[in-house]
């Protein structure tokens, strides 16, 4: 396993289905052999509406990946520091090597607003639609709990433990 030390920069590259959705520069923040956390802006052109939160030019995501577990959050900031909330992707657990953080998205997501009184479960038509389930049923199954688990901490205002 790699490690790699503070104030460095690295490459993001989020995996879906064999293909790289999108590469994005980040900063290092903190790497402890385990969980590995980065900043870096919105990567994305323009803006994404989702409905329940916006993904615009000037937000600044804290992203805190695992190697050991299968999600990864996402805290989600306005350019001056307002907490828009955390963006919840399930993945496989992260693999970090030649200054690349590789994360494949398994279409499971949970958004938790701000103050914490959403918490929506996203994209499960997707990740049914996917095929996973009969790809590969213990990484479908690890999905699904991931899912279930991030869903608790959320509404047991856990999350801020787990990333404390």
């Amino acid at each position: 396993m790699s490690v790699i030390s503070a104030e460095s920069s690295l490459v993001v590259a989020l995996v879906k289905a064999g293909q790289t959705k999108i590469r994005y520069p980040a900063d290092l923040v903190r790497d402890d052999g385990t969980r590995i956390t980065v900043r870096a802006p919105w990567a994305a052109p323009g803006v994404r509406d989702f409905g329940f939160v916006r993904f615009e030019p000037g937000d600044v995501f804290t992203e805190h990946y695992w190697r050991d577990r299968w999600f990864a959050v996402k805290e989600v900031r306005t350019g001056s520091g307002g907490l828009k909330g955390w963006y919840c992707d399930i993945t496989r657990p992260a693999v970090l090597r030649d200054g690349e953080l590789v994360v494949e998205d398994l279409d499971l997501d949970l958004w938790v607003s701000a103050d914490g009184s959403s918490v929506l479960r996203l994209d499960e038509d997707e990740f049914e639609a996917s095929g996973l389930a009969d790809r590969d049923p213990v990484a479908a199954d690890a999905a699904r709990r991931a899912l279930d688990e991030l869903e608790l901490l959320a509404r047991t205002d856990g999350l801020a433990a787990l990333l404390g």
